[in-house]
């Protein structure tokens, strides 16, 4: 019998957003992915063929890295700033539902990431009612197809440009209205982490977490302006041993965005940000397993 000291390391359950490549294509992404050993992919849509993304993803497929999120074309509910049209909820929602049934075809089990977009005119119990009635739906899609559909509630500072959802309560709330098992909740650390009552949220939020964006904060010059993990002002620790205390097993995902216009846009050299950042995570993942 091999002793337990004897016995080989867990692997570090780290992903990598296409968002954190930036501009980078499809392409590039899965050859720079490979060389970092990266096994665990979210995949942007919108890096894919609009015509027939098919070859792409078979190219995916093929290289046995782990789909373990989707951030579809149009991921938003109502309009969010980057995309604004079509207007009507349904509208968007079935191009969401076209994204279960793409992917669902070659990586069932994956988790689509959605946002909530703006309340319109800002009637927000109109958009909780709508919101409702159209994940619901949404969800009973995402499960014929082997998927599901998660709701990412985004930070304060994009409310009324890109979310009604801002906090882990409000998130929380629309899910267990929703009540359907392809509906949960995707925990970004970064839009969530200077509310003081999340350790004790994300405990409430057990067997509902379908995915985890890790990054870090410092006062953003841009709505794209994240950090390393380590190198902000997040408590990483504390949230990450909460979110692995409610038996989350999923993988932890890069995400960084930026703007090659900034100083040290952590864009412009994707291949040292993934490198700092997983060397970062591992650090911290030893911690919180220990």
């Amino acid at each position: 019998m091999i002793s337990p000291a004897a016995q080989p390391p867990l692997p570090v359950p780290f992903g990598v957003s296409e968002y954190t490549t930036g501009p980078a294509t499809f392409e590039q992404d899965l050859s720079l992915f490979r060389e970092l050993g990266i096994q665990n992919i979210e995949v942007c849509e919108g890096k894919l063929a609009a015509a027939d993304p098919r070859p792409q993803i078979e190219q995916l497929q093929a290289t046995g890295m782990k789909v373990t999120s989707v951030q579809p074309r149009l991921h938003s509910l109502f309009p969010d700033g980057p995309r604004p049209l079509p207007a009507p909820p349904a509208e968007r929602m079935s191009r969401v539902a076209e994204t279960c049934k793409l992917f669902g075809q070659y990586f069932p089990g994956t988790t689509l990431v959605t946002i909530s977009g703006a309340a319109p005119n800002g009637d927000y119990r109109l958009a909780y009612q709508t919101a409702a009635h159209e994940y619901r739906k949404a969800a009973s899609v995402a499960e014929q197809h082997g998927v599901r559909l998660a709701l990412e509630p985004l930070n304060p500072i994009l409310m009324n440009v890109d979310t009604f959802v801002c906090s882990l309560a409000h998130a929380r709330r629309l899910i267990e209205t929703v009540d359907h098992p392809a509906f949960g909740l995707f925990l970004d650390v970064w839009h969530v982490w200077e509310d003081a009552a999340a350790p004790e949220e994300i405990a409430t939020l057990a067997g509902r977490i379908f995915g985890v964006h890790v990054n870090d904060w410092h006062t953003p010059r841009a709505f794209g302006d994240r950090a390393i993990p380590g190198q902000g002002e997040i408590p990483l620790l504390k949230l990450l041993q909460a979110i692995r205390g409610t038996g989350y097993a999923g993988a932890y995902t890069l995400e960084i965005f930026s703007e090659l216009k900034l100083p040290g846009s952590l864009w412009a050299d994707p291949r040292k940000t993934i490198s700092e950042s997983k060397a970062a995570f591992e650090n911290l993942w030893s911690q919180v397993c220990a």
